[in-house]
């Protein structure tokens, strides 16, 4: 920076440091930051809907507040009364209505439960400065959060504080206020235990209800969103994609989850249902019946036909939307995908890379072998009806502004390279180039998707830009190579169409066979600015094969892998409930996590998630603030502080009083 343009700077800065008593005043403050302990950092990966599970590892930290518990009462608490106090802090709500109906608090519990949140918040906060703490305490205790403040402050060695202390809490009982005190103190808690949230993509498809997944995420204080292939999938839908809508749909009603489509998004699929009854009343739908029936499911065993009857129905229009979407864009190198023209209807058969094949079904109504891709006018128009209801969702619209916002196809925080699927690569573990991007690869590629997806949803209706962006979003979910795919194909034709499973195969992308590699991992870390000690590449996508033996750390530790099966479609392939990773000052420990069993049985049996812990990265010294990337802002500032107190002692800016 020349010096015209320094001081100009600092000019600007002294408005907020008039003089060189507020400049001192910061630098102090400022460096003692830098040596306050870093925050935990949790990160967590492919939920797929599964929100009940979700909210439970969100509410525990993956077992921190249990940690801080067991630290604070190992030795005055049994572990029968240290599991009910965190599962009091988890759910407080829940569990003070269960106690409340069965009449048996007392003003004691009340005033020993309040002390003992109280000593967990004291310990929560330690890591931070009382700005930090009051500015949780305000979001999380409103109303309660100048006592609260007051409380987690107080010298236990004067006697008169100790006696304001008591009449503190006394009072709070008296007037009636225990329960609600008690919600805001573990509100608390849960807020400060975890200094930032990483959702390391894949929020959408499979479990049951991702909005409300979304919906708890929206109301976090600090959060990051690596996008995933479901989540831009869903982005694309918001943005009125047709072909994106038309998997989705397929998606939720392959595994019979319609109650995130219609309850969650209030989008009706009465359109789809009347045009599926029409169009293929008298089909044989074996074919299509739904996988599975979730929790919650709006429709009933009875109505599995009508269910199968709208995937027939939205199978075939998204398998032309894909094949209009692949003759548009010629650069995606997705040819292999056109194969609705390649199916032979006398003889019931399709060819594919020269072998023929028996297809499954052959009753096909709306399509026309003459311009296999073109939609009927009933299909025109029901996606018209569909395009228009996504948009019009308020709520669908709002949690993909959200993933916009704080989301982003690859995160570098804390010397860490976080994405959800890969950095595409060929086979010598070289960066692939992309045809569709002038050849960009890397990071230059990864910037090029962010980008292009920005584009799909932000872009003017109608132009040039918005039709390329929204093309895109599909791309990134299912593309050759993709990074958020990360698969030569996604063989949704084949496995609905043909029965011979060769066909099926999705080849993964080079990076898969190369991630045990040391030199490559530090190769990627490079490509992005970073490597050395504490860099490590932390990705999902590809489920942890645990019962097969398979570690989620990988090449010498650069790598971390932290998708171990949260959906419970995944679960009996895993033979876990998933992975999640947290990064605290002592260094990164990982937990596998056994199945939730419900939240009624952790209210009503204090049952936690069991997890298999390992740290298996160990700091020599503890991280502190001055090592991450708010130390790195904080000591710039330090010296543009600095630099200020020079000019005001030199005379070259004057100070105000």
């Amino acid at each position: 920076m020349d010096k015209e343009r320094e001081l100009k700077y600092l000019n600007q800065l002294a408005k907020s440091y008039p003089n060189r008593r507020a400049a001192l005043s910061e630098i102090i403050n400022l460096n003692a930051i830098l040596n306050l302990p870093k925050g935990t950092e949790h990160f967590m990966s492919d939920l797929h809907g599964e929100h009940e599970a979700f909210s439970h590892i969100r509410r525990n930290a993956s077992g921190v507040i249990r940690k801080k518990v067991d630290a604070l009462f190992s030795n005055t608490l049994t572990q029968a009364e240290r599991a009910e106090l965190s599962t009091l802090i988890y759910y407080p709500e829940e569990k003070l209505d269960r106690m409340s109906a069965k009449k048996n608090i007392e003003d004691d519990w009340y005033k020993i439960t309040l002390g003992r949140l109280l000593s967990v918040s004291r310990l929560v906060s330690s890591k931070y400065t009382r700005s930090k703490v009051r500015k949780h305490l305000a979001r999380t205790a409103k109303g309660y959060d100048y006592i609260i403040d007051e409380l987690l402050n107080l010298d236990f060695d004067t006697v008169n504080k100790g006696q304001y202390y008591d009449n503190i809490l006394n009072t709070i009982i008296e007037i009636g206020s225990a329960e609600e005190f008690i919600v805001s103190l573990c509100s608390a808690i849960k807020s400060m235990v975890i200094d930032h949230l990483h959702i390391v993509g894949d929020v959408f498809d499979r479990g049951a209800r991702a909005d409300l997944i979304i919906d708890r995420l929206m109301k976090e204080n600090s959060i990051d969103i690596q996008w995933g292939n479901h989540d831009v999938l869903w982005m694309g839908a918001a943005a009125g994609s047709r072909v994106c809508i038309a998997t989705v749909l397929n998606n939720s009603i392959t595994y019979k989850n319609l109650d995130v489509v219609e309850i969650g998004y209030g989008i009706s699929l009465r359109p789809l249902s009347l045009f599926a009854n029409r169009i293929y009343a008298n089909s044989d739908v074996s074919n299509y019946m739904p996988k599975g029936k979730s929790e919650g499911d709006i429709f009933i065993n009875d109505d599995d036909k009508l269910v199968a009857r709208m995937h027939k129905a939205i199978s075939i229009i998204q398998f032309k939307l894909e094949g209009q979407t692949v003759l548009r864009n010629p650069d995606y190198g997705m040819q292999d995908r056109l194969l609705l023209d390649k199916i032979d209807r006398e003889k019931g058969t399709i060819t594919i890379d020269g072998k023929e094949y028996p297809l499954k079904d052959t009753d096909l109504p709306t399509v026309d072998p003459h311009n296999p891709y073109e939609l009927t006018d009933g299909e025109k128009e029901l996606m018209h009806y569909l395009k228009n209801a996504f948009i019009r969702s308020e709520k669908l619209q709002s949690h993909a502004r959200f993933l916009y916002e704080k989301g982003e196809i690859y995160t570098v925080f804390n010397k860490n390279l976080l994405f959800h699927g890969c950095i595409p690569l060929n086979e010598d573990g070289s960066f692939m180039e992309f045809p569709l991007a002038q050849g960009k690869s890397g990071r230059e590629f990864m910037d090029f998707c962010d980008k292009a997806a920005r584009k799909g949803y932000f872009s003017r209706e109608g132009s040039i830009a918005k039709t390329f962006g929204k093309d895109f979003l599909w791309f990134l979910w299912c593309g050759k190579d993709s990074p958020l795919c990360a698969r030569k194909k996604i063989a949704t034709f084949e496995r609905t169409l043909i029965d011979d499973p060769s066909t099926w195969e999705e080849p993964k992308n080079a990076y898969y066979r190369c991630w045990n590699n040391e030199k490559i991992a530090e190769k990627i870390l490079a490509e992005f600015s970073l490597g050395g000690e504490r860099s490590h590449i932390i990705n999902g996508h590809i489920p942890v094969q645990y019962k097969k033996g398979e570690e989620p750390v990988k090449a010498n530790g650069k790598l971390i892998l932290i998708d171990g099966g949260f959906c419970r479609a995944y679960q009996q392939t895993t033979g876990i409930a998933g992975y999640t990773l947290i990064y605290n000052a002592d260094g990164m420990r990982i937990s596998a996590h056994e199945a939730f069993k419900g939240v009624q049985n952790a209210i009503e049996n204090n049952a936690d998630i069991l997890s298999d812990t390992v740290i298996f990265e160990q700091a020599t010294d503890k991280i502190r603030v001055k090592d991450t990337d708010t130390g790195y802002t904080l000591s710039e500032k330090i010296g543009d502080l600095t630099r200020l107190l020079e000019c005001y002692e030199t005379g070259i800016i004057k100070e105000s009083v």
